[in-house]
């Protein structure tokens, strides 16, 4: 799988933090079961509070920023979509839950890349489901809580 990472009026996050995302999403390829993405690209944007903020109002209706918002792209398309994640919200989540911006960055990756794969947590039942599969990829990826 191809990462395109981008950022939008801020300092993006170290490169080498590349290796532990891209670790995490092969191990999310081999939990879903979807080998066949393999030779896609994603594209990852880090963007500040105000231009999530302006996303979130636009796609979701919430005039406040979030950590991560997924965009499918077509289907059969060779690039699987886009994933915005806010790094000033991932910076703060990263302290409160007391791990590093890394661990972060990667769970928020794949929380981005679950919802392109249709992953959803709008019940109890899908919010399980969706739980226990991005402990499992990132317990997997040496990535653990």
């Amino acid at each position: 799988m191809r990462i395109r990472r981008s950022s939008v009026g801020i300092t993006p996050p170290p490169m080498n933090y590349n290796v532990t995302i891209k670790t995490a999403l092969l191990e999310a390829l081999v939990y879903t079961e979807r080998l066949d993405l393999k030779d896609c690209e994603l594209s990852v944007t880090y963007v500040s509070s105000e231009k999530m903020r302006s996303m979130n109002n636009s796609f979701r209706g919430k005039n406040n920023p979030t950590d991560v918002l997924s965009f499918p792209a077509a289907p059969n398309a060779l690039i699987i979509g886009d994933i915005a994640i806010c790094l000033d919200v991932a910076k703060s989540q990263a302290e409160e839950y007391g791990h590093s911006l890394e661990r972060e960055l990667a769970f928020l990756t794949v929380h981005g890349f679950l919802h392109l794969l249709g992953y959803n947590h709008e019940n109890p039942e899908d919010e399980k489901k969706m739980n226990n599969a991005q402990e499992n990829i990132l317990n997997k990826a040496g990535i653990p809580r």
